[in-house]
């Protein structure tokens, strides 16, 4: 009697403690977040219980034709793939013959289709099945396979995702024996509880993907607005990454900041967001190649209105050497000195307008000299109406743009792209862990001494994220090859100008060392921009200049 017993106390203290172990293996499965390592636990789990010698899982392919291989161990053969060793190469096994009829001549892909679990007590018995591929396998590395359990992994919904196979189930003398009813009850518990883990991180998976596929479809279609942004957005994301990883490898920790995973995404997200709000901006302003560009190049019509000047004053002077030649009073001098100031005259126009079509290119700055010889034209009349000049209030406005080819007005649009990305961001439900996304997408154009925009952040007010986005957003912008108003800028000249905005408290001094440094710049210049604007790059000499 004690012995009967001892044996139902044993047995019930076992069964507790796969209980206990269930439930362990099931709030870790919940709690993990990497789907290769949740097939990892699950295969190690399920052996474990079991003492199999191995074991594989099948997931089911999105298109539902296709078992493929997410893990395979075998303990005896030290094999271990997939997982977080990864993808596994080996073809996947057909849901369907070419007729499109149910596979049920693979056990794998039967118990897939039916939902029924199997328990074999040894596969070379087994009729009604091909098992050539598992004795082809059993051949080459010489393996006996005998027992096997092939189990469906249902999820909350009762739809089959996958099928967990375990082989060779073993003794306490590591003999192969049949998998007993009792350890198939617990891998079906622990297939059931696999597959909801699975599925609900495949869809968090899935929604993250589809997050960030309509986040790049968005910054792509914005991008496409102009001809002369150059997947400008894609370039940054690309280059805000290259730093944040630069920061997360830097042995020596100079920023003082490890970014987490999770913090890595959301850069990643503000990188591709940092330019949503110019989806309301004007494509007249973003494209604006020149200070007169509207819908076409109002330099032509200055052109035109020019040569119709000239062609005024040609008749003007012809017209009075005529009445010359009509009165008969005919001086040779004169005639000849009408003609100098005929040609003079003619000259001077096409100075101006050589003049005019030079400085309605944008440049880096237009000095004051220039300036003062746009103002003297403008203020010269057309001979034959008093009230008219050779340029209007407008183009003499456009013309008298400093930097670049945007007005006051223009630059003010051009920059509101800025809080209406805040506003567009602070909308969108992001989950907790993205909840920084506006902040750090809308903030790039903020500079360290309260100049920038939208909101003249300052110093610390700015976030380490957005710190990193504004400098590739100005490396990118610099080195560009398709900006309508400037050609790119060689390697050391950009940086010698990003260097000069550390010097006056624009840009942080400790990401742009990094950048430079660890040579970030190089890096990305040899994939993205032209081979003749990679010069030789003196760092010291680009230190000095902020280090005066």
């Amino acid at each position: 009697m004690n012995n009967v017993l001892t044996e139902v106390r044993n047995f019930a203290e076992q069964q507790l403690e796969h209980l206990y172990h269930l439930n362990k293996i099931g709030s870790a499965l919940s709690a993990e977040k990497d789907i290769n390592k949740i097939f990892e636990m699950i295969i190690d789990e399920a052996m474990k219980f079991t003492s199999a010698d191995g074991g594989t899982i099948y997931v089911l392919s999105n298109d539902e034709r296709n078992l493929e291989f997410a893990i395979a161990v075998n303990i005896s053969l030290k094999v271990r793939k997939g997982g977080t060793y990864g993808k596994i190469d080996w073809p996947p096994v057909p849901m369907y013959d070419k007729y499109n009829n149910p596979n049920h001549h693979n056990v794998s892909t039967y118990v897939a289709h039916t939902g029924k679990a199997m328990n074999i007590e040894d596969v070379y018995d087994l009729e009604g099945f091909d098992m050539s591929g598992t004795k082809k396998y059993d051949e080459a590395n010489d393996y006996r396979s005998k027992s096997m359990l092939v189990i469906p992994m249902r999820n909350h919904e009762d739809d089959i995702i996958g099928v967990l196979q375990l082989i060779n189930a073993q003794d306490n003398n590591w003999n192969v024996i049949p998998f007993s009813k009792e350890k198939e009850r617990l891998v079906l518990s622990l297939a059931s509880q696999a597959a909801v883990a699975l599925t609900n991180k495949t869809l968090i998976k899935g929604l993250q993907d589809l997050l960030e596929a309509f986040i790049k479809s968005i910054a792509n279609a914005i991008d496409k607005k102009s001809a002369y942004t150059g997947e400008h957005i894609r370039k940054v994301a690309e280059l805000t990454m290259m730093i944040a990883n630069a920061i997360n490898n830097d042995d020596e920790n100079c920023i003082g900041l490890h970014f987490s995973d999770d913090q890595l995404t959301e850069i990643r997200i503000a990188g591709w967001m940092h330019d949503i709000g110019k989806i309301i901006t004007p494509e007249a302003i973003m494209d604006k190649s020149t200070k007169l560009q509207t819908i076409f190049d109002r330099i032509e019509l200055i052109d035109t209105r020019f040569q119709a000047v000239k062609k005024e004053i040609k008749i003007r002077y012809l017209t009075k050497e005529l009445e010359m030649y009509k009165s008969g009073n005919i001086d040779e001098d004169k005639i000849k000195q009408l003609h100098k100031d005929l040609d003079f005259q003619l000259a001077e126009i096409d100075n101006y307008l050589e003049f005019l079509r030079y400085i309605n290119i944008g440049r880096e700055k237009m000095d004051n000299k220039e300036l003062e010889k746009l103002e003297h034209i403008a203020s010269k009349k057309i001979q034959w109406n008093d009230n008219d000049r050779l340029l209007n209030n407008d183009e003499l406005e456009n013309l008298s743009i400093r930097k670049g080819t945007l007005t006051g007005k223009e630059f003010s649009i051009m920059k509101a792209h800025a809080y209406i990305t805040e506003r567009m961001l602070i909308e969108l439900p992001f989950p907790k862990k993205m909840r920084n996304i506006p902040l750090f997408a809308s903030a790039h154009h903020e500079r360290l001494d309260g100049t920038g925009y939208p909101h003249g952040l300052k110093g610390k007010e700015i976030p380490l994220q957005s710190r990193i986005i504004a400098i590739a957003d100005i490396y990118e912008a610099l080195v560009a090859q398709n900006r309508p108003y400037k050609k790119g800028k060689t390697l050391s000249e950009a940086l010698s100008i990003m260097a000069n905005d550390v010097k006056n408290g624009k840009i942080d001094k400790d990401i742009f060392e990094l950048f430079i440094d660890k040579k970030i710049y190089l890096e990305y210049a040899k994939k993205e921009i032209n081979p003749s604007q990679i010069d030789e790059v003196n760092i010291e000499k680009i230190k000095e200049i902020y280090k005066k």
